[in-house]
């Protein structure tokens, strides 16, 4: 015979287990809720966004790297990570230049190009040798040398920033669409200027007409030409498009046909990619590539103008670490002296 128990002691047990059970159960998900604390704790804070920068160093024009660098860094608050590229010589120089200045500071990695992707796709032309010059090829290869970033700058090793290099990364690139680049049409302030040089701005100044294989592109040789000095481009859809191998097949074609090497605008690194790019390209604001700095020796824009550009770009023969040239004052603020000497600026009382 089984004991009689009160219903009252009865249900202060079922309470007594119905408690337990809830207290088990949220026991039992404490576990799961501090593993999702803990990922939010433990998963790193959301960092800031890099922008890559790629500019190359070459000999004897290892000053404008640092001062382009210079200018650039001392110009943002922005998370810059610099590619720095040059040629297995020269990556010693450039290195300790960096390390031994008020740049070791800034965030980089040096890339060493190798010249021999270049072999059979470069035509000898005299008239312009420096225009020959292994690194001017870099930015054919820009996919092949940063490997992480979606999105790159590329400048040129002859350019000031004065701007937030955060406003030209966030220049927007239309869908379909590899590269940005500054018209050479783009600004009439430097209209005046291409005239008084005699510089062309079209593709005719570019690409030889007389040859068939140009005609069939079907371009107008009044189309206005782009200067790809300063490229912000998109990694996806330039190794999508095979953007390399495109330029590639232009450089061979003018190996065997001389398609651009002895025209006027000597651009053998521009011309392959102004018929690449012709009609897919987006717009770089004017006032982050005005251009032309370099053309005339005793040609110069307004103080006052310069003072209102973000980029400054001394494209053409007259350099500003040489003599002669123009608006040095703009380049020599950003200039860093080379701790081995190696590099002098060349000045007429030098």
């Amino acid at each position: 015979i089984l004991p009689f128990v009160p219903v009252n002691q009865i249900l202060l047990l079922l309470l007594v287990l119905t408690v337990c059970v809830i207290l088990y159960n949220k026991v039992h998900q404490i576990p799961s809720a501090l593993q999702n604390e803990t990922v939010d704790l433990e998963s790193p804070e959301e960092t800031e966004e890099e922008i890559p920068v790629v500019v190359c160093a070459a000999a004897g024009r290892m000053g404008a790297t640092v001062a382009a660098i210079s200018s650039i860094y001392s110009n943002t608050e922005a998370n810059v990570l610099f590619y720095i590229v040059g040629l297995k010589t020269t990556i010693p120089h450039i290195r300790k230049w960096i390390e031994n200045s008020k740049l070791k500071e800034i965030k980089f990695k040096v890339v060493e190009f190798n010249p021999m992707v270049l072999k059979g796709k470069i035509r000898q032309d005299a008239s312009r040798p420096e225009l020959l010059q292994p690194l001017n090829f870099v930015r054919f290869y820009l996919p092949l040398l940063i490997q992480k970033h979606e999105k790159v700058i590329y400048l040129d090793d002859d350019i000031i920033v004065q701007g937030d290099i955060q406003e030209l990364y966030d220049t927007k690139l239309a869908p379909g669409h590899a590269a940005a680049f500054s018209d050479d049409c783009d600004l009439p302030s430097t209209h005046e200027i291409v005239r008084s040089v005699g510089m062309q701005n079209t593709y005719m100044g570019f690409l030889d007409y007389r040859k068939q294989a140009i005609r069939d592109l079907g371009i107008s040789p009044s189309t206005c030409s782009f200067n790809p000095g300063v490229i912000v481009a998109n990694m996806t859809e330039w190794k999508h498009q095979r953007i390399t191998k495109q330029l590639e097949k232009w450089m061979q074609r003018n190996v065997e046909e001389n398609l651009y090497s002895s025209t006027l605008g000597g651009g053998v690194a521009t011309s392959p990619m102004l018929i690449v790019f012709h009609g897919k390209y987006s717009a770089i604001n004017p006032m982050w590539h005005i251009r032309h700095l370099g053309w005339s020796p005793d040609t110069r824009y307004s103080e006052h103008f310069l003072q209102e550009a973000k980029l400054l770009h001394w494209n053409g023969r007259y350099k500003p670490w040489d003599y002669p040239s123009v608006h040095t004052d703009l380049w020599e603020n950003w200039f860093i002296p080379d701790p081995s000497g190696k590099f002098k600026l060349t000045r007429p009382d030098s």
